[in-house]
């Protein structure tokens, strides 16, 4: 890294809170980065459609920061009071106050809109903090005792 990029944003975490990933990425990673995801939120309780849902969400908020936050962005994703937390940053210009406050569906027709409406609708929680100076966005999904004991019965 030079010190003409970007660096990362700095998250808040709690100290005990180790991530699950912590990792850059582009364009080129996507596909990867969306199996470690798979992977990592399976290990950490989820399964079936909740992981189906989860990584969905993610996978649209990585695809996000490549489209519109500057091509990179920084992927976090750790376990925190029974829930599997994930984060997504990106240095693109931002997203307006009108584009947030909007929570409708998008149109069936309408080939762009739908990333954060997904992530919103997919997860359980969704933040998002916006500036010019990029965009971070929070999912989370609650691991309960029955998806932890229930993978396993297989």
């Amino acid at each position: 890294m030079t010190n003409a990029e970007p660096r990362a944003p700095r998250t808040v975490v709690p100290i005990e809170t180790s991530p699950l990933i912590a990792e850059a990425f582009d364009q080129a990673q996507v596909t990867e980065l969306r199996h470690s995801v798979t992977s990592c939120a399976y290990a950490a309780g989820l399964s079936g459609q909740r992981l189906d849902d989860f990584v969905l969400a993610v996978n649209e908020l990585i695809t996000n920061a490549v489209r519109h936050g500057g091509g990179r962005g920084w992927l976090r994703m750790w376990r925190q009071s029974g829930q599997l937390v994930c984060e997504v940053s990106d240095h693109g210009q931002g997203i307006s106050a009108q584009r947030l406050g909007d929570r409708s569906r998008p149109a069936a027709d309408t080939a762009g809109g739908w990333g954060l409406w997904l992530a919103r609708e997919l997860s359980d929680s969704m933040d998002v903090g916006t500036s010019a100076a990029g965009t971070t966005v929070r999912i989370s999904a609650a691991v309960t005792a029955d998806e932890r004991i229930g993978r396993h019965r297989h």
